[in-house]
């Protein structure tokens, strides 16, 4: 028996440096906003979503490259295997035998040139690269709303880190008041002042907080992965975390009276605001097709042709060159562009119900996270209160015990009771740093926590 709790004296002693104040060397300190700027420059999600970014402003050069003229430089060698054939009247054939029998064309046909194109009027390219450029302002805002979403989850991730750490303060403390108190019953028994069944009630009490510390500390160890992932960190670096359940993410209480302002600058509203607009650029290129085209053309090339074998040096090269100009009307195309705006003022039609919805979730977002943010800071006041009030039945009953007033059951009811009183005020601060960061994402002011 002695071992096994020497063994458990030794685990607490190894497992104390992981929450202790000073980090041991090569642990990286944390506050919140260095988490989450660390997250904003690694996370795999904000990179994929920069990328996208970078790969719209490639689809605008695209875009914008068929209005440039086009340069083409083409070759072409030709081996005639069966030549056609002309037949000429009858009349013509001097031998008088029936019609004349002509082949066409010679063995080895050559040319090579350059072409040079230009669009001189495309209604539908200059819709199209307006629709370019706004689905590169949609890949820069989705980008946006990808950062609000990692700034949401490291943050919540980061509470969650610190309220386990100071769960663990508070475990503790415990323990040492009942080892103490263990202490203490040991040397009664062994002077016969207590009954064994005193002393073994404070072991099982003593085992019980011990294995609680040790799913604490597994779950602590997963909560700080979690953090890791969401920061894009290496789940092998070793971090502590110097911020406080105290630390002030608003700058004053919001009231249900701001439940009502629209949340217009939330990416997600200005995300459907976009695709709105792309929707209507792509009624707006269907109706250009309506309207006629205009191109210029030109091209300049050498010709030869020649029968007995490939590259004949005796061939002649002819060049000739052209220029134009090339003129497309649409009239008639069976109403399938009349069909197809038909089908964009649907989509828009749906997205105006989207925008209605944003709306209102928004607007119970809100009000949920402000009703939410006032009944979290009564419940810390409530909770205060209650761990004061258990703090001092605690305090009373242990001194009544060591006058010998009070039994031993008493002591452990008023101990168990702080701890819950105490786990309970740590939930209620974790769901008032979850309230505020719920109303900051529904306000669109979660960039905030990086300044």
């Amino acid at each position: 028996m002695i071992k096994k709790y020497f063994l458990i004296g030794l685990m607490a002693v190894f497992l104390k440096p992981a929450f202790a104040q000073q980090p041991a060397t090569g642990v990286q300190e944390l506050t919140l906003q260095e988490s989450i700027t660390y997250a904003l420059e690694h996370n795999e999600d904000i990179r994929k979503a920069s990328l996208d970014e970078i790969g719209s402003q490639y689809q605008v050069k695209e875009a914008r490259a068929a209005g440039l003229p086009q340069v083409d430089i083409k070759g072409t060698a030709v081996r005639t295997l069966e030549k056609q054939r002309m037949v000429l009247p009858a009349e013509l054939n001097k031998e008088g035998t029936g019609p004349v029998i002509l082949p066409i064309g010679s063995d080895y046909n050559m040319q090579g040139g350059l072409s040079v194109s230009q669009l001189l009027f495309s209604q539908s390219y200059f819709v199209g690269l307006k629709a370019a450029k706004s689905a590169e302002d949609l890949y820069r805002i989705r980008k946006e709303m990808t950062e609000e979403q990692v700034i949401y989850n490291v943050g919540s991730a980061y509470y969650q880190v610190l309220q386990t750490q100071e769960q663990f303060h508070n475990i503790n403390a415990n323990l040492d008041k009942l080892t103490k108190l263990e202490r203490i019953l040991q040397l009664q028994y062994e002077n016969d002042l207590v009954k064994k069944v005193d002393v073994n009630r404070i072991k099982v009490s003593k085992i019980n907080l011990e294995n609680q510390k040790q799913n604490l500390l597994t779950a602590y160890e997963q909560q700080q992965n979690v953090l890791k992932f969401f920061m894009g960190m290496p789940l092998e670096q070793a971090i502590a975390l110097t911020g406080s359940a105290d630390d002030v993410l608003l700058p004053q209480q919001p009231t249900l009276a701001d439940a009502a302002a629209p949340a217009q600058g939330r990416a997600q509203y200005q995300v459907l605001q976009k695709q709105k607009e792309l929707r209507s650029l792509e009624k707006e290129s269907i109706k250009s097709g309506y309207y006629p085209t205009l191109s210029a053309f030109g091209s300049y090339n050498y010709q030869s042709q020649y029968n007995d074998k490939l590259f004949n040096q005796e061939a002649m090269w002819f060049p000739n060159a052209q220029v134009g100009l090339q003129l497309n009307i649409p009239v008639f195309d069976g109403l399938r562009k009349r069909a197809q705006v038909q089908q964009r003022e649907v989509e828009l039609q749906k997205l105006d119900v989207d925008i209605q919805q944003y709306n209102k979730n928004t607007q119970v977002e809100l009000t949920n996270a402000i009703a939410q943010l006032q009944n979290s800071q009564n419940s810390i006041v409530a909770q205060e209160e209650n761990v004061k009030l258990a703090q001092e039945v605690y305090d009373t009953t242990n001194e009544l015990y060591k006058e010998g007033l009070s039994p031993l059951t008493d002591l452990l009811n008023a101990e168990t009771s702080l701890r819950e009183a105490q786990t309970n005020l740590n939930n209620e601060r974790l769901k008032y740093k979850l309230a505020q960061l719920n109303y900051l994402q529904a306000t669109g002011e979660l960039e905030s926590l990086t300044k």
